[in-house]
């Protein structure tokens, strides 16, 4: 018979300085898990699909909201955006309803549609890479155990009670190709189960309204809008940990952090201690893994990858590297992501330099489905340029080739000149910017290391 083994005794008098180390060690592996249960605890403040500020997807819980072109540069809800696809976005609360998500027939286009739990780990396999067919697909919390409705087509299981729910489907650059996604996108849905009749459904999602909330007054903050503020995450973490049951080994971690968040709850000056230690925890633990370079595998000329992208696990420093820079990645599988913040020279890429990308004859990100080279700003979003172009790659169809079959990509503020201008991808007048790949559905090459990119050299 196996032992119990006592946790936490609740009635000790508790140390200042041991309260300060349980209040970082817990804001640190819990910052995903709080980040995305604040936007579920947002989104149960919807009353119906809509265009947040008129350009974030966005609605209540347990609903999808598609756009129908690529994402507004204008949003902040999550850094690190793509204008490689037209996004959806549906938080899910899955302890209240399952759900069930329909499929169109997306025929020979890229899609790959992402489910994650609270952790950012991924919990379905549905896309271009997986053969997915056209028809209805059943996600399910991690205590479930209803009847299966007939015509789905397999059931998903999330090991947490709230989940995220992201389409994206290609697009290229061009008005005939956004023409068809729009069409193609009608036949997105998601819905509870208890909704679920069988017949296919269509939306006109350029139907949505456009919702602007209330003025502030104040100037919009540059940055991502910040689901993890340190002095509401003490009032968030009970219910977001309850809402994500620990995994094996976790028991031990999540009593310590809740005992302790429980004493300071009651106690106003272990309250203030626990705050301060959250407070610091952000400036000197989590904010440097803001910029790409502070994590990572290493690659050469300053590249840096992750493995393990959704599917983070226990691996707590890679998941809250993640969040915090770009949060809501891809399987490895369904897409590799490779970050840079440095010229080859070692020194921070910035809008007073000129620089050049060059993927000699070959060597472009092998892929079977598409990839795209993307610039961003210091705060990880779209630096504003009169191409309005942010990012180049497959979708590119004016982009122009060396004789030699090289592809030479010019990342500066100013115009390189007419003869260069397809090959543009502008970047900010002044300041850090940071550029990033996406191989979407890659070869085995850019997985195992055999392709890494190539160095982004100062060339003024």
């Amino acid at each position: 018979m196996a032992q119990s083994i006592p946790g936490p005794d609740m009635q000790m008098k508790l140390s200042d300085d041991y309260v300060r180390m349980v209040a970082r060690d817990v804001f640190f592996w819990a910052w995903p898990i709080v980040n995305v249960y604040h936007r579920r605890l947002r989104g149960a403040a919807f009353a119906h699909p809509m265009l947040l500020g008129g350009v974030v997807p966005a609605g209540p819980n347990n609903t999808l909201t598609m756009l129908t072109d690529t994402i507004d540069p204008a949003q902040r809800a999550v850094a690190c955006p793509n204008q490689d696809v037209v996004y959806g976005n549906a938080v899910l609360a899955l302890d209240q309803s399952p759900v069930v998500l329909q499929l169109p027939d997306f025929g020979d286009r890229f899609w790959v549609c992402q489910a994650v739990d609270s952790r950012t780990d991924s919990f379905a396999e549905l896309g271009t890479m997986y053969g997915t067919r056209a028809g209805f697909y059943l996600l399910v919390g991690p205590n479930w155990a209803g009847t299966v409705p007939a015509g789905i087509e397999r059931v998903f299981v999330a090991q947490t009670h709230s989940a995220v729910v992201i389409p994206r489907v290609f697009r290229d650059d061009t008005p005939e190709d956004l023409a068809a996604v729009r069409a193609l996108v009608e036949g997105l849905a998601l819905f509870p189960v208890a909704d679920f009749d069988g017949r296919i459904r269509r939306t006109d999602w350029q139907a949505l309204p456009k919702v602007f909330p209330p003025s502030s007054g104040k100037p919009e903050p540059p940055g991502e809008t910040p689901w993890v503020p340190p002095r509401k995450f003490l009032a968030m973490l009970p219910p977001a940990l309850a809402d994500a049951p620990p995994l094996a080994g976790e028991a031990a971690r999540y009593a310590q952090a809740l005992a302790v968040a429980d004493v300071a709850t009651k106690d106003a000056r272990l309250r203030q201690v626990f705050e301060e230690a959250l407070v610091a925890a952000e400036a000197e633990l989590v904010a440097p893994l803001f910029e790409f370079r502070h994590y990572g595998r290493q690659l050469p000329h300053h590249w840096s990858t992750i493995a393990n992208g959704a599917g983070f696990g226990t691996d707590y420093f890679t998941r809250t590297a993640v969040a915090k820079s770009n949060i809501f990645v891809n399987k490895a599988s369904e897409t590799k992501y490779f970050y840079q913040d440095l010229d080859e020279a070692g020194e921070r890429l910035a809008g007073e330099g000129s620089y050049s990308v060059c993927f000699e004859a070959g060597e472009l990100p092998p892929v079977k489905g598409f990839w795209s080279l993307t610039l961003y700003n210091a705060h990880h979003f779209f630096a504003p340029n009169v191409l309005r172009r942010y990012s180049i790659g497959t979708k590119s169809r004016s982009l122009r080739f060396a004789a030699d079959g090289s592809l030479t990509i010019r990342v500066q503020a100013a115009s390189p000149g007419a003869d260069a201008q397809a090959n543009w991808l502008p970047a900010p007048a002044t300041g850090a910017f940071s550029l990033y790949i996406r191989a979407y559905w890659p070869e085995p090459a850019a997985l195992d290391g055999r392709w890494t990119p190539p160095p982004v050299v100062r060339i003024a």
